[in-house]
């Protein structure tokens, strides 16, 4: 079976942009548009089964990311569509079992809630199998006090620090889709190398943040130091040193995030450019 050419990286790389720069029609009239959306369905169709969707649904998110900069300028651009993919497609499915939207479904991500559930769907009765219900003698009294709060609170959850990291981002000046992509890129290198340290120098050394993300690489390097801590001896010992992620996750609201400054300006100055003229490097 002869595969088509844009079934490669760089097969697809050139058919995105020559669809970015044929007009804002090509994609309803170019037939190799028509023919990526169907391949796309096709090679989709697994992942689509394997969460409950259909592969419409999985080329649609695909059509989305495919329009996007970042995409055509990605190393493997086909790796950046099926990582997309799925993650549209895991929440996608988390929300029609919620009976919430994908972007809900997104923020409860972590915590254990369990699909929606008709009373109809079974045949006892809810007093006798729903916790709420149900009475031990060793209780503790309902109308005791309710025991203080912790000083310190409950930590954050990793979920909701990348969030509000995501928020303050956005607050300057960074598009939502961007500034979500780089964040859960550096925490998932983070997750992998358990140190931010370790994090910050694979990042640097093997990442492609910069073409993910559409910007230089002094404003890659400026990001990395932000969210994942800068070791300068000159912030040693303060929040800059610490970075975002780590902020975020002690419980840093992002009101108090603005309280440094220089870290706003770097973030702000690093947001991408889509003023840049067509075809120009980053690299």
């Amino acid at each position: 079976m002869n595969l088509p050419a844009f079934a490669t990286a760089e097969g697809l790389r050139l058919l995105l942009l020559d669809l970015a720069y044929a007009g804002p029609r090509a994609w309803q009239t170019s037939p190799d548009a028509a023919e990526l959306m169907t391949y796309t369905m096709d090679k989709y169709a697994g992942l689509a089964n394997k969460y409950g969707m259909e592969p419409t649904d999985a080329a649609s998110a695909a059509f989305e990311v495919m329009r996007m900069r970042a995409t055509r300028v990605a190393e493997d651009p086909w790796a950046v569509v099926t990582h997309a993919v799925e993650l549209t497609l895991i929440y996608e499915s988390r929300a029609e079992g919620l009976l919430c939207s994908s972007g809900q479904a997104r923020k409860t991500a972590g915590h254990d809630y369990h699909d929606a559930e008709r009373f109809a769907d079974r045949e006892s009765e809810i007093a006798d199998y729903h916790p709420a219900f149900h009475f031990f003698a060793t209780m503790t009294d309902p109308f005791a006090p309710a025991p203080k709060d912790p000083p310190d609170g409950e930590p954050t959850n990793a979920f909701f620090a990348l969030d509000t990291v995501v928020e303050f981002f956005v607050d300057l000046g960074w598009p939502p889709a961007s500034a979500r992509l780089a964040m859960e890129y550096i925490a998932a290198r983070l997750s992998r190398c358990g140190k931010p340290e370790i994090a910050y120098k694979s990042l640097l050394r093997e990442g492609d943040g910069p073409g993910f993300l559409d910007i230089g690489q002094d404003a890659w390097i400026d990001v990395l130091r932000a969210v994942l801590g800068d070791s300068h001896p000159d912030f040693e010992g303060t929040t800059r040193s610490h970075g975002l992620l780590k902020q975020a996750a002690m419980g840093f609201p992002v009101t108090e995030l603005f309280d440094d400054r220089g870290l706003v300006q770097i973030v702000e100055a690093a947001a991408p450019d889509f003023d840049n003229e067509p075809g120009e490097s980053y690299v």
